[in-house]
């Protein structure tokens, strides 16, 4: 079985024994009870928002490949390479999804260390765009100023990291003489930061950051329509802050996916803060988190299903555990 495939079952486990705990917790038949009166309707709008996301984002994907010069990968592969990349986003922080670069690496010779670096600067636009929404959020919700001036402080530093070129370029002359691993990853770390620069510098943040914060202010409308669909009284504000807290929280954590950190900030601050009852509050957390965690991972399945077929020689069991 591909090292990749094991991960993924590893994290599934790990989500099911997170949201039984949560479930044993708050007991059965009060989470049924509320399943019962919840409005079915707010789940099928939750995930076509939800989905709606992978579209915003391959935009940007689109927009980095343009930046680096990738040429020759039409449209509907790239589409196809962007969603595979979700088969891990159950990684500690999505870095997993750099398995696209691997894909399109495999399927249009693309070598990988040129398109890595689109990973890191999807990761830190959605964070800037995250944090925006945090502090829209925050206009809605006492005391909520913190986290964005916390999440303000984080992203400044990793912007600050991509300009000062002078560590990175230090280190890569320090490798490049020395003899097997730092040998021979020198060339292609450096091949890699100077596409990072081009992904990932001050001019290229604005518009992929703007998407990023129409793309996630997507997921945080599911998390309301979910609460609406348990007539829960909570504003629109308040939802998105609350979901692009946990959402920040469950990225900056090294577990995968997120798994009990997120689902735990959902759960306690619609408790605690927006006073919803636990078995609704645990419930719409469950549905929130298939919306937009699991369905993505049966999305990027299904996306590498397709591309296995275009693509059967390159993509082949051996060549793929290979290429990943």
């Amino acid at each position: 079985m591909n090292r990749f495939v094991r991960r993924v079952l590893v994290a599934m486990l790990l989500g099911v024994l997170v949201y039984g705990a949560f479930v044993l917790y708050v007991g059965l038949r009060e989470i049924r009870s509320s399943l019962e009166r919840f409005h079915w309707s707010a789940f099928a709008l939750a995930l076509t928002l939800a989905t709606s996301n992978y579209g915003f984002r391959f935009v940007k994907w689109q927009y980095y490949l343009a930046r680096l010069n990738v040429r020759g990968v039409g449209v509907v592969d790239s589409f196809l390479v962007f969603l595979s990349g979700f088969v891990l986003t159950v990684t500690p922080g999505k870095v997993g999804e750099v398995f696209k670069s691997a894909v399109l690496a495999r399927t249009h010779g693309v070598p990988a260390e040129r398109t890595a670096p689109i990973v890191v600067a999807e990761r830190l636009t959605d964070a800037i765009g995250v944090i925006a929404l945090i502090v829209i959020g925050s206009s809605a919700f006492a005391g909520g100023l913190g986290w964005a001036v916390a999440g303000i402080l984080a992203v400044s530093t990793g912007v600050a990291l991509i300009v000062w070129e002078r560590p990175a370029l230090t280190l890569i002359r320090w490798m490049e003489p020395r003899p097997g691993f730092f040998g021979r990853a020198a060339p292609k770390l450096r091949v890699a930061f100077g596409s990072l620069r081009v992904v990932a510098g001050p001019a290229a943040l604005i518009y992929p950051t703007l998407l990023s914060i129409v793309a996630w202010g997507c997921e945080g409308l599911a998390l309301y329509v979910l609460l609406r669909g348990f007539e829960a009284d909570v504003s629109l504000g308040v939802a998105i802050f609350f979901y692009s807290t946990a959402t920040l929280a469950g990225a900056l954590i090294p577990v995968p996916g997120g798994l009990g950190v997120a689902e735990a900030m959902i759960q306690e601050q619609l408790v605690r803060l927006a006073h919803v009852p636990k078995p609704d509050a645990t419930a719409a957390m469950i549905l929130v988190r298939f919306a937009t965690l699991w369905w993505a991972v049966l999305v990027g399945f299904a996306a590498l299903g397709l591309l296995r077929l275009r693509f059967p020689e390159k993509l082949g069991g051996a060549a793929l555990a290979e290429g990943s």
